[in-house]
């Protein structure tokens, strides 16, 4: 495993509850503020083997960006049983309920 890639799975697991980051925010954090597609593929290889909590991760809108019906619906649902308000059921307040972290902690 690349050192980037345990900087970004070390920076999703330590989203707290309640709260989301965008993709670009994480890569950005991670080391590659171009690197918002790697971590995309990250999310996808790897949430279920590290249990990361991949349903805190967003676009740069706050919305969520799963393409199917099922995978958006279950993040969504998960969100909301964290109290993460959506606004029609895809989109949330960054300004609200976007995580903060500085850069290289």
């Amino acid at each position: 495993m690349t050192p980037y890639t345990e900087r970004v799975i070390e920076i999703i697991r330590s989203i707290p509850e309640g709260k989301v980051m965008t993709y670009g925010q994480i890569s950005r954090l991670a080391g590659s503020p171009r690197g918002a597609r790697q971590v995309v593929r990250i999310l996808h290889a790897m949430s279920k083997k590290y249990k990361l909590p991949w349903h805190r991760v967003v676009n740069a809108k706050g919305e969520i960006a799963i393409p199917d019906d099922e995978g958006s619906e279950l993040q969504s649902f998960l969100l909301q049983a964290e109290g993460v308000e959506l606004m029609d059921d895809r989109l949330i307040s960054l300004e609200r309920y976007q995580a903060h972290r500085e850069e290289n902690t």
